[in-house]
Order: structure tokens, then C-alpha cells, then sequence
């Protein structure tokens, strides 16, 4: 008896620092979560056996229960190195044709040669679809989908609107509209110009000419060149006829100098033709009002000068917020709303079960993913730029190895007493 025993305390020992080994092999590994082996006592009697004076029969491993108590961030310069700091794991999808999901606190994220960001065994990152605006429109688990990183800002978006707010020298000598001409500076009073994008993301720079033509009184030409150079006027849909049989419109100020009116309202160009091929229907509407346009005695000076289109864009980089939206920032100034992080807590989170590479699957144990949103509920909050390490305490799994050794030690000196009680017995004549 007293051999098995022995033995159960041999074995235990030896389980014990299995697992104690295997937590100060991964105290550098990101995101890994140390185990502990905890024992149970055997004891067994017969059925008229009396409790009081019954021996125990040793012990044996019961369980070796992960420990998911948080791990230290550590900061990196990388966007995509991610951890949570709090509740969560990330949710990542093996494969495009496995549709279970894995489990992680191990952030090192890359990009793969599709442009998906995906771990280091390339499981990919799943996120909450968005709005333009980063609010999520599904969070249960099956509406995720994995993040991937576009290359360009997708197709360009055509100048449709202008907003102009000007300063016009109140001072300013009347000149006749029907006598412009863009090559000669003293048939116009003033101009600006602004680059605007056609329907194929092309530039062009489209000049504003002010003429004042009486007392509080201005008109305006407006020009642009198509693909080969050449002046093409641009005439406003309405407007008056001036030089050249080319429509301009006209603005009017009070006695204050403040804005009152222009004619047409709004001011639309007719369709411009660029020449290269683009929507030759497109537009422009010119907007003054409510830009602080004005008629005052000081230089001509423009205050805002601002249009809605945009070329396109290559990627330029990757913000990622404290809860979870990941936006992406391109060359022309745009920023779109990728999708947002989704995360998982369970119940019982030392039911998961270990699949390798710092990564969990649920089972019956463990219960179901509850997913969710960082910041929300009892979810934590995602740090960009920073990754959890190992949450083991490489001092105490040291002082754990050696009680290991110490029990392992006693126990092989039982079984080496009970030889030698034995031998003892043996030997008797």
C-alpha cells in the first residue's frame, strides 16, 4: 500500500513541475496565461471500514486550472500590436472554410499578402461591421468579419459643392463686365483659384474673377483648363451674359458691407466638359452665403476656400481608438471607418480549451462567447500600440520549482523507507 502510495505522491510531484516548467518556458510568450495543477486526496475504506482510523490511499492531479489574471502591457511601435486592459479576448477566424472560432489575449497583429490582419499562425482578426461614422450595426458573433486593410480610398469623389468666403475692397474702381478678359489683369478687379477633382480623380484648377461693377455691387467669371491646357470658360446655368457670350453671375452687400444676395441663387454652373474622358454632366454650385463673404474698405483676402472632392487615395496609415474603431487614413486626406473590434468573454473562463499559438476554443465547460464591444458592459478597453505579455510570475514559479523538487524527493525517500522495511522483512529467519 504504503508503495502506491509513494508513487501517487512521485507522479503528483512530477505533474507539478511539468506544469511549473511549462509556465517559466512561456514567461516570455505575449498574451499566455500560466497554469497551476491543483490535487485531490485519495482515500478509500471498505464498506464496514471505520473512518476514524482509515489511511489515505496518496493523491492525484484533479486539475491544472488555467489562471487568466491580467498580464503587464507592454509598449510597442507598432498600431497593430493590440491588448486588452480588462475582460475580453479577440476573436479570430482560422480559415476562410473553418468556421470555428479561435480565442486570444495575444495582440501581435501583421498584415498578410491579401491585406488581411491576421496573427502569427494567420488566423484573422474579426471585427463588427460600421457605419461611415464608426457606430457598429451587428454585434452578435455571426455578423463578424475579418478586418482588411484597402489599398486606396475606393473610387474618387467629383467637386459638386464650393464654399467661398472673400473679403472684396469696398474701395475698389467699377469696371465693365462685358470687357473681360482673363489674360489682361485690369479688365478684372480680383481672383483665387482652387483645385477641384473630376469624376476620374483628376485635378483641375478652376480661377475665380470678382469685377465690382458698381456701388456694393460685384460679378463674378469663373474659368478652369481642360486636358491639353486650354482655357475652357465655365458659364453659370442662369447667370448674365457678359464677354465672349460667357454667363457670369452677380453678388450684392448692404451699406455695412455684409452679404445680401447673389443672382442666380444658388449658383450652379452649366455641365463642364473636361476633355479627358470624365462625367462631362458634372457641376458646381459656388457658395457664399453663410461663408462671412463681405464688402468691406481692406485687401482682398479669402477666408475659406473649401471643395468636397477628393482624388484617390493610398493608405498612409491605421488609427485604432480606445474603443475598438479602426480607421484608416489615406493620402487624399480621406479616413474611413474600417469596422470595430469584437470581444469575447465566457462564464467560465478556465473552461476554454488550449489550441496552441496563445489561442482557446469554447466548449461546454466554458459556455458560449458573449460578445461584445470594448468599453461596454464589463468588456475592457483596447490599447493600441501595446501587447499583454505573459501574465506568469517567473519569481514564484522559481520558488514553486523547488517545493516540486522537494516533494518529488520525499516521496522517492518513502518508497527507498518502504524497500527497506521490506527488505528488513524478508530477511528475517
Amino acid at each position: 500500500m504504503s508503495f502506491n502510495t509513494a508513487l501517487s505522491g512521485l507522479n503528483a510531484a512530477q505533474a507539478e513541475l511539468n506544469v511549473t516548467s511549462n509556465n517559466i518556458a512561456n514567461v516570455g510568450t505575449t498574451g499566455f496565461k500560466g497554469s497551476r495543477a491543483e490535487f485531490a486526496d485519495i482515500f478509500a475504506t471498505s464498506s464496514f471500514g471505520s473512518s476514524s482510523t482509515a489511511i489515505g490511499n496518496g493523491t492525484l492531479l484533479a486539475n491544472v486550472a488555467q489562471q487568466f489574471g491580467q498580464g503587464n502591457l507592454e509598449f510597442t511601435q507598432n498600431t497593430l500590436d493590440l491588448a486588452v486592459s480588462g475582460e475580453g479576448f479577440f476573436i479570430l477566424s482560422p480559415s476562410e472554410t473553418n468556421a470555428n472560432n479561435l480565442f486570444t489575449r495575444n495582440g501581435e497583429f501583421g498584415v498578410d499578402n491579401n491585406g488581411f490582419v491576421v496573427n502569427n499562425a494567420g488566423a484573422r482578426l474579426q471585427v463588427f461591421p460600421v457605419n461611415s461614422d464608426g457606430t457598429v450595426t451587428a454585434t452578435s458573433i455571426s455578423s463578424t468579419i475579418p478586418l482588411q486593410l484597402p489599398q486606396t480610398a475606393g473610387v474618387p469623389t467629383v467637386t459638386s459643392l464650393v464654399d467661398i468666403g472673400v473679403n472684396l475692397p469696398a474701395s475698389a474702381a467699377v469696371l465693365d463686365p462685358n470687357l473681360f478678359n482673363p489674360l489682361q489683369a485690369s479688365t478684372f478687379t480680383q481672383s483665387t483659384s482652387l483645385t477641384v477633382f473630376d469624376s476620374l480623380g483628376e485635378s483641375h484648377v478652376v480661377t475665380a474673377y470678382y469685377i465690382k461693377t458698381g456701388a456694393n455691387a460685384w460679378g463674378a467669371y469663373y474659368n478652369t483648363t481642360d486636358n491639353t491646357g486650354t482655357t475652357l470658360p465655365i458659364d453659370i446655368a442662369g447667370g448674365t451674359a457678359g464677354a465672349g457670350g460667357q454667363f457670369f453671375h452677380t453678388m450684392t452687400f448692404d451699406n455695412s458691407g455684409v452679404f445680401l444676395a447673389s443672382v442666380p441663387d444658388p449658383i450652379i454652373t452649366s455641365a463642364i466638359d473636361y476633355g479627358n474622358g470624365s462625367n462631362a454632366s458634372g457641376t458646381l454650385n459656388f457658395n457664399y452665403a453663410g461663408n462671412g463673404s463681405t464688402q468691406f474698405s481692406s485687401p482682398f483676402t479669402v477666408n475659406v476656400l473649401e471643395q468636397n472632392g477628393f482624388p484617390i487615395g493610398r493608405l498612409t496609415g491605421v488609427e485604432i481608438s480606445d474603443t475598438g474603431v479602426i480607421r484608416a487614413n489615406f493620402s487624399n486626406g480621406q479616413s474611413t471607418a474600417l469596422g470595430k473590434i469584437a470581444l469575447a468573454r465566457f462564464q467560465n473562463s478556465q473552461g476554454l480549451a488550449q489550441k496552441g499559438n496563445n489561442s482557446w476554443e469554447d466548449t461546454t465547460s466554458s459556455g458560449t462567447p458573449l460578445v461584445g464591444e470594448a468599453v461596454t458592459s464589463s468588456f475592457g478597453q483596447i490599447r493600441s500600440g501595446a501587447i499583454e505579455v505573459s501574465n506568469v510570475d517567473l519569481t514564484a514559479e522559481l520558488v514553486n520549482l523547488i517545493a516540486a523538487q522537494r516533494n518529488f524527493q520525499a516521496n522517492a525517500k518513502s518508497i527507498e523507507t518502504e524497500n527497506t522495511v521490506t527488505q528488513a522483512i524478508i530477511n528475517i529467519r
